[in-house]
């Protein structure tokens, strides 16, 4: 990491990637596409029967490229700047008499809406027309819809259609009607004219009366001359509100930038009306059609990777993603009862019923350690927003409780051991199949049973004794000879892993392990871990040196997700060459949690939320602001030598007094909004106040 002078939010370029694939995206809540591709996707409408289900294909009227006429003559500059601020992709040609440029982005507050607008500015002083190109290869055909033309509305031309074929039998097919602003050949700024701009709109909804009442709103706002700075605003609040940044290496700085404007670009948007969360899938809206990036599923991608960062920043968007795993809890116990146990199976890759609609069996059947994400989830957003309303009324609780059954079908009794083994299972190391007792996915259960029951307790339901009984017992390999633990009973030192696997116990998944055998775990994998392997896999690593408080390390390992980020524009890939889902949020997620939950050492606990900051090598700051902790919004920020906090607002007068315990001498400072509170650099929690907090403070401003 080198530094540079670049804006660290603003990412331009003078050409364009040869691979499409690495183009920015243009995505909200409901509508995504890359910048000049032929196709737009919409949240929730997938085509093909179960095992083939995948996002539907619509074509895209926003795939218009920006060009001169061939006798124009102007000695031209070209950019392309994709400008996180404002969450907008802009081409600008320039050259000695004129400027043009086009804009487009997906409205930020009118998630049906996407736009592009085209600008010409007279630079040279002169009278004559000048004269752009308009390229579109727009087609209204569709693979995966059927798609008829009908009448024009308000000067929009209409196309509606259903999908050809539902991901279940009994399933429908799912219309989509969309209405876009016809794009002419060619735009031409006038001999009297200085400058102009065109607006050009794209509207999709699921009714013909949807699409027609968004493209109204969306002209009344053209029509008012505030289609994009309502946008723009939107973005900036929402960047006012929450953000991390360091004071370190410029590309470290834009690699934070690019992965959080990415994952905030796919937020669910919970307050709009009649919206509903079809979750995050590896590559997002813009990707995800037939063949491509996972082909549009959820997996467990959404809740150990992307969920946390939500979480910290927009907990109301975090728990739209558990209510879609509430959503599809039904086709979770359908999962578990065709494979002959009780509770619910979260399908490994899941759409629009949770059925499983993996390719593949073997991950299906297999990989059930996403049950364990899943609950962990939704364990983090218990402790982090004491929301008992989701699981006493909304369905949590029936997700928590199938999911303990269904370890508990699970399992078997090893009379030899004495303890609960899981057999025939594939960790996150996909290169072994069929193994016993992973010890992540074994952790997870013991994790899942312990915090059922927990649950069970504070919302006064009944403790099956089973569930404790097997959290106890279950077995968790460890090799006390070299004090590791194996990923699987029969697992060799130097047998080759696909990615992160047993380093995820400490962090993600919370595991005490003493700071000697984190060590040894984080070095035999390290050494192991395929180069091949998926994005967030070093970021792991990271955040284990990190707590083991080895900066230089960290920053190493760190360093390896670099190869992951594809110039110019950010996007980040699978695979550190290139193959795999693009625009991988997974990769992003797990990049972002090394800083968000690395650099500050945050664990969520169900006592409060610890802390033990430390800066990477060659970073001497650290600023997060915008954390949602039991409703305060707070801003953490420190550097070599001391630590900031400060509650910025709160939610209500519900919301509790926090203080700050510091460790190891249990200080205790209470956190008034409005106040900084300042101390040395140490460990410590951010807790619920309690009586006769600590009225000393270091510094309170």
């Amino acid at each position: 990491m080198e530094d540079a002078t670049e804006d660290p939010t603003v990412f331009t370029a003078h050409s364009l990637p040869s691979d499409p694939r690495l183009l920015a995206t243009m995505t909200n809540t409901y509508l995504g596409t890359r910048v000049y591709h032929d196709t737009l996707h919409v949240s929730g409408v997938y085509n093909g029967a179960c095992r083939d289900t995948h996002r539907a294909i619509l074509p895209s009227p926003l795939n218009v490229q920006l060009e001169v006429p061939a006798e124009t003559g102007d000695q031209l500059t070209k950019t392309f700047v994709l400008d996180t601020n404002t969450g907008s992709f802009l081409h600008t040609l320039e050259g000695p008499s004129f400027r043009a440029s086009q804009r487009i982005y997906a409205h930020r507050t009118l998630p049906h809406v996407m736009a592009f607008s085209v600008s010409i500015t007279r630079v040279a002083v002169g009278n004559w027309p000048i004269t752009v190109l308009l390229q579109s290869a727009f087609s209204p055909e569709s693979p995966d819809l059927d798609l008829h033309l009908g009448p024009d509305f308000q000067g929009a031309r209409y196309l509606y259609g259903h999908t050809l074929t539902p991901e279940q039998p009994e399933g429908s097919q799912q219309e989509v009607h969309m209405l876009w602003t016809p794009v002419p050949p060619a735009l031409t700024l006038g001999e009297s004219e200085e400058d102009q701009t065109w607006e050009f709109l794209t509207v999709v909804g699921g009714s013909q009366a949807e699409a027609r009442a968004c493209l109204t709103e969306a002209l009344q706002l053209q029509a008012e001359g505030t289609l994009y700075t309502a946008h723009a605003q939107a973005w900036a609040q929402l960047w006012a509100g929450c953000g991390l940044d360091v004071v370190g290496p410029q590309p470290l700085r834009q690699a934070l930038r690019g992965a959080l404007y990415y994952l905030l670009s796919a937020l669910p948007q919970p307050g709009v009306p009649g919206y509903t969360c079809h979750g995050l899938s590896p590559g997002g809206l813009s990707n995800g059609s037939r063949e491509e990036c996972y082909w549009g599923h959820v997996f467990w991608d959404q809740d150990l990777w992307m969920f946390p960062n939500i979480l910290m920043f927009h907990p109301e968007a975090a728990r739209a993603l558990l209510e879609y795993r509430v959503r599809t809890l039904g086709g979770a116990k359908d999962n578990a009862r065709k494979l002959g146990y009780q509770g619910a199976k979260f399908a490994w890759e899941s759409a629009g019923s949770g059925l499983e609609v993996c390719p593949e069996d073997v991950y299906g059947t297999q990989e059930i350690h996403i049950n364990g994400a899943v609950v962990l989830a939704f364990q983090l957003y218990y402790h982090t927003t004491q929301d008992l309303q989701l699981f006493q009324e909304a369905g949590g609780w029936d997700v928590v409780r199938d999911v303990a059954e269904f370890w508990c079908s699970r399992v078997e009794w090893s009379p030899e051991e004495e303890k609960y083994h899981l057999k025939g299972v594939m960790p996150p190391d996909e290169y072994h199949s069929g193994v016993n007792n992973s010890v992540y996915t074994n952790v997870l259960v013991q994790n899942s049973l312990r915090f059922a029951a927990a649950l069970a307790r504070d919302l006064g339901q009944p403790v099956p004794s089973e569930w404790l009984a097997v959290a106890d017992k279950i077995k968790v390999p460890f090799d006390p000879r070299r004090n590791f633990h194996p990923e699987f009973d029969g697992y060799q030192p130097g047998e080759e892993v696909k990615q992160a696997d047993v380093v995820l116990l400490g962090y993600p998944i919370p595991f005490h392990l003493s700071p000697h055998i984190r060590r040894k775990n984080l070095e035999i994998y390290e050494a192991v871990t395929s180069p091949k392997g998926p994005a967030m896999t070093w970021s792991m690593f990271a955040v284990g040196w990190m707590e083991l408080k080895d900066p230089q390390r960290a920053r190493d390992l760190l360093e390896r997700s670099f190869a992951n980020i594809a110039e110019p524009f950010k996007v980040w890939t699978e695979n550190a060459d290139g193959s795999g889902a693009v625009n991988f949020l997974t990769g992003m997620g797990g990049f972002l949690q090394a800083a968000l939950f690395g650099f500050t050492g945050f664990r969520i606990t169900r006592a409060g939320m610890t802390f033990d900051p430390m800066c990477l090598a060659g970073v001497s700051g650290v600023c997060i602001y915008g954390i949602c902790y039991q409703g305060s919004k707070l801003d953490f920020s420190f550097s070599e030598g001391s630590v900031t906090i400060e509650v910025k607002a709160q939610a209500g007068p519900w919301a509790p007094l926090l203080e700050a315990e510091l460790w190891p001498t249990h200080t205790r400072l209470p956190l008034f909004p409005g106040h900084k509170v300042s101390f040395p650099l140490s460990a410590g929690r951010i807790q619920r106040s309690l009586p006769e907090a600590a009225s000393s403070a270091p510094r309170v401003s």
